[in-house]
């Protein structure tokens, strides 16, 4: 049985990337809910109880005496890949592309993740869109229509939702939130991941969770303005 530790709903992006993959795959887990403690690094002594890096998601199974501990959302993907056959597409070019999407979405779009991070539960205006942003956000269309295109949709690599689109989950809520600029073909596909069963039960427990850590409602304010919160709890 697997045990997921993540951190809250509203704010934590790679805590929602394998979340949403196992909820929407039916893979059975616990979840181990862990808020953020303040600011950055706060939470790292008490994360370091189960995740050997001090961050999360962290995925622990325990099978009879192992315990095996698996501490970053690209690997706890693999790692989920060798129970479930539904991870990443069975064709192998398909394989292949949500594999090199993925990785360039862990590694990558920094200006977008700086400049815009997950806060489900609020929508902002951007006072301006910086050069790095808009290169980030010219990127992340094209990526997107070559996907759609190439496999045929209604998702990146097909017509099951998967590994990759589960990763660029946290970018539809950060577009939601800021109301970023995208082609119709991109807004379109955000439309239909926000409409995923898994993803609308995260945004739904995101709102209604009572937590409020100061150190992301500042980074989320740092250059927008805040227009509403629809936060419940």
């Amino acid at each position: 049985m697997f045990d997921l530790y993540i951190a809250n709903k509203n704010y934590s992006s790679w805590s929602l990337r394998p979340w949403v993959l196992m909820t929407a795959l039916e893979i059975p887990f616990n979840e181990r809910l862990m808020p953020f403690e303040g600011g950055s690094g706060a939470s790292h002594d008490t994360f370091l109880r189960f995740s050997p890096s001090g961050l999360v998601p962290c995925l622990v199974e325990v099978d009879g005496d192992v315990q095996a501990a698996v501490w970053d959302s690209l690997a706890i993907i693999e790692y989920l890949a060798e129970c479930c056959d539904d991870v990443w597409p069975k064709a192998r070019s398909a394989r292949a592309w949500a594999r090199s999407a993925c990785a360039e979405m862990h590694s990558g779009f920094t200006a977008l993740r700086q400049e815009c991070p997950m806060n489900c539960g609020v929508r902002v205006r951007l006072n301006s869109l910086s050069n790095a942003l808009k290169c980030d956000l010219s990127r992340l269309d094209a990526l997107w229509q070559q996907g759609l295109e190439r496999f045929d949709g209604p998702f990146l690599a097909g017509r099951a939702f998967g590994a990759v689109d589960a990763f660029f989950a946290p970018v539809a809520f950060r577009i939601q939130t800021f109301d970023l600029p995208l082609s119709d073909t991109s807004r379109d596909y955000v439309k239909r991941l926000l409409q995923v069963p898994a993803l609308q039960a995260w945004y739904e427990q995101a709102l209604a969770e009572p937590w409020r850590e100061e150190s992301h409602e500042r980074d989320t304010l740092k250059s927008a303005t805040l227009l509403r919160d629809l936060r419940t709890g």
